[in-house]
Order: structure tokens, then C-alpha cells, then sequence
């Protein structure tokens, strides 16, 4: 007998009892269903927080001051914080990883417009925001240099900002906003930015960071520098930085620098570590109803070969081997796995529509979690099976013929 029969035979064996075959893949349809679809929970939840971070920009360094530390009697008060000249020195000396550099200061205040308040991030750059966030403006202008140096109460206001200042919908471009009390004209509009790693990145005001810093933020001391590295050089634009301030510094080599540099890559790195530890208990959790299906088949198998004596006997006396009874039956079980498994992938790619579309989970189908889902409802199929074929093939003829 060829593959193709004894798969007719295996049909024909669970058609004949259809309520107990749909009881028997039960186990494997729940499993097979909730691995891809824990699986594609979680990577759907993984590819989102990575588009998240990325959106706030792109081969992005954050370079922070560190609380000043000893730096050795021959260093002593040689360690500084950072200033204005470092983000332009960074960004004229280090030209062959870094884009652009920007002083950078980040505050909460109340923001008002006639009767409407709003509570949203106050961020203090300069004029290469734009180009290190990329985040354009769409509407009047960004603020320049000059306003930059004066420390001019001007602003450009994300659109979450806009929509609960302006709810008549005034045109923004040219009013005076209120911001902590001090007065600030509107020259400009950004685009939509979306979803941040800590909020919504609309709601946010961007002013020149001196105007940030002193008169709202009332800080003397420039805490954070901001940088965009060439594309595909976050690495080496984080260690060409490093030195570089350490030199400028005057930071001794045994020393630790009195600044950190965080590289959005490093965030995504961690994002998807985390990420892949929890997909992986979640489908760890869900293939013990894989687990439970296969011995709801080896059981089901036990039971089918004890009915089916006589008939093994009398195949056995018209000329069949062992081997084709062995392979009957475990092409039987593989079979009912695989039905059950088939159905699982249908009812999980369902489920994941369903979230995808109707929830706010971000769920996705994998293609490689359909595949594991299959391949292990065949080797559930085949470990389920293995025994109860091997008593069926072991049965004695002559016994087998005699059993009622």
C-alpha cells in the first residue's frame, strides 16, 4: 500500500466516528490556534513599539549629563557639563558619522489660549530639530538662529496642541499662546508625528531651547544634547562622540566620562529582547494545549486499536505486514493532528483579523508561527501515535481473529 491509501484509510477511520474525532482535535485546534496567535500578538506588539521609537527619530543619539563625579587629584574641576559649544562642535568635528546636533531641554508647563489650557511638553532645540527628529513643519515657519540667540518667545506647536488650544479652528500661525504666563507668538505648524515611546509626540510645543531653559525651565545648565547619526552609523557615530568629549572634557583615560549616550538602536534592542521573552512564554503557555491534544490522541488511538482487533486480524491474515499496520495507524494519528491543526491555523488567523482590526492590539500573522503551528501538530501526530501503532502492529493473528 502507497501513502495515498492509507491516508484514504485514515479519512475513512475518523469519518466514521466524526463527534469523537471533533472532540479528539479539540486539544490540537486550541493549541496550534493559540501559538500563532500569541505569537502574532506579540510580534505585532514588538514591530509597533520598534515603528514607535523609530518615529522619534531616526539614528537618533541622546547624550545626557551625569551628576559630576571625582575625576582624580590630577584632574580635579577638569570635568564640565555639557554647553551650547559641544552640540556645534559635535556637529562641525564629527562630520563623518553626525547629521546634525541640538541642544536639547525638555519641560511641562501649562499652555493657554484665551479660555483653553492644555498641559503639554515644552521642548527647547535649535533650528536642526527638524532634520533630527524628523518631524517637518507644515504650516508658517521653524524658528532661526537669531531667535535662537536672543532667546525669543516664539513657538511651533504639534497638532494634538493645536486641536485643544484652537477648537474653533483658528488658524494657530501669528496668535499669542500663553506658556507658564509668558507670551509666545506661533510661526509655525508641525505635521502629524504620532505615537511616542512616552506619549503622544503632538502633544508638544517646540521653542528655542535658551527660551526653554531660562525663562521657563528657570535651569542655567544645558542637562541634554540630541544628535542624528548618519544612517547606519549609530555605533560609530556613539563612539566618535564619546572621544570627542572626553577630549574636549579633559577626562583622564582611567576616568568614567560625566556624560551617557543612549542610542535609539539600544532602545530597540532592549524593546525587542523584552518583547521576544514575553512572545515566548506566551506560546510556551499556549502549547501545553498542544501538549494535552496529543495525549487526548494517544488515547484515542488505544481505544480505536482495542475496537478494531478483528480488523487488524483480518488484515493481518490477508497478507498484511506489520509495517502496513503500523503505518495505518500512525498515518491515522498524524492525519487527525494535522485536521486539527489546519483548523487551528484557520481559527488563529481569524482571531488575528479580528484584533487587528477591531481592537488596539497590533497583532500580525507570521508565516513562520503558521509553520511551527503545522509542524507541531505533525510531530504531536507521529509521538501520539507511535505507540498505539506499535500494539496494533505487535497483535497476534490468531488472537486478533478470536477477539470479540
Amino acid at each position: 500500500m502507497n501513502l495515498f491509501e492509507f491516508i484514504k484509510l485514515a479519512f475513512f477511520a475518523i469519518t466514521r466516528n466524526k463527534m469523537r474525532a471533533l472532540l479528539t482535535m479539540l486539544g490540537i485546534i486550541i493549541g496550534v490556534g493559540s501559538v500563532i496567535a500569541m505569537i502574532g500578538i506579540g510580534e505585532g506588539s514588538k514591530k509597533a513599539t520598534i515603528a514607535v521609537i523609530q518615529n522619534m527619530g531616526s539614528n537618533m543619539l541622546t547624550i545626557r549629563s551625569v551628576q559630576a563625579r571625582s575625576f582624580g587629584p590630577g584632574a580635579a574641576g577638569s570635568a564640565e557639563t555639557l554647553r551650547e559649544e559641544d552640540a556645534l562642535a559635535i556637529a562641525t568635528e564629527c562630520y563623518s558619522t553626525v547629521v546634525a546636533a541640538s541642544p536639547f531641554v525638555q519641560d511641562r508647563r501649562t499652555a493657554a489660549w484665551q479660555n483653553n489650557n492644555a498641559m503639554p511638553q515644552i521642548l527647547g532645540a535649535n533650528e536642526d530639530f527638524e532634520i533630527i527628529r524628523g518631524w517637518k513643519v507644515i504650516e508658517g515657519r521653524f524658528f532661526n538662529e537669531n531667535e535662537i540667540r536672543s532667546q525669543a518667545k516664539v513657538c511651533v506647536l504639534g497638532q494634538t496642541v493645536v486641536e485643544n488650544l484652537f477648537i474653533g479652528g483658528e488658524d494657530p500661525i501669528g496668535q499669542i499662546i500663553r506658556i507658564n504666563r509668558l507670551p509666545f507668538e506661533v510661526v509655525g505648524v508641525m505635521d502629524r508625528k504620532g505615537a511616542g515611546l512616552w506619549g503622544d509626540q503632538d502633544d508638544a510645543i517646540i521653542a528655542p531651547w535658551t527660551t526653554v531653559m531660562r525663562k521657563i525651565a528657570g535651569r542655567r545648565r544645558l542637562q541634554e544634547i540630541i544628535v542624528s547619526a548618519q544612517e547606519g552609523k549609530s555605533d560609530l557615530a556613539e563612539t566618535e562622540v564619546t572621544a570627542f568629549l572626553r577630549q574636549r572634557m579633559n577626562v583622564m583615560p582611567r576616568d568614567e566620562s560625566p556624560f551617557t549616550i543612549r542610542k535609539q538602536d539600544d532602545i530597540i534592542r532592549m524593546q525587542t529582547e523584552q518583547a521576544g521573552i514575553i512572545t515566548l512564554f506566551l506560546a510556551l503557555g499556549a502549547s501545553i494545549s498542544l501538549i494535552v491534544g496529543g495525549i487526548g490522541i494517544s488515547n484515542i488511538m488505544l481505544v480505536s486499536v482495542t475496537e478494531r482487533t478483528r480488523e487488524i486480524g483480518v488484515r493481518r491474515a490477508m497478507g498484511a505486514t506489520q509495517k502496513n499496520i503500523l503505518a495505518q495507524f500512525l498515518t491515522e494519528a498524524v492525519v487527525l493532528s494535522c485536521v486539527g491543526g489546519i483548523v487551528g491555523v484557520i481559527l488563529a488567523m481569524g482571531t488575528v483579523i479580528i484584533l487587528r482590526n477591531f481592537t488596539q492590539l497590533p497583532a500580525t500573522a507570521e508565516s513562520w508561527a503558521v509553520a511551527l503551528g503545522l509542524g507541531f501538530s505533525v510531530i504531536v501526530g507521529i509521538v501520539a501515535g507511535f505507540l498505539p501503532a506499535v500494539k496494533a502492529a505487535r497483535l497476534d493473528v490468531i488472537d486478533a481473529l478470536r477477539y470479540e
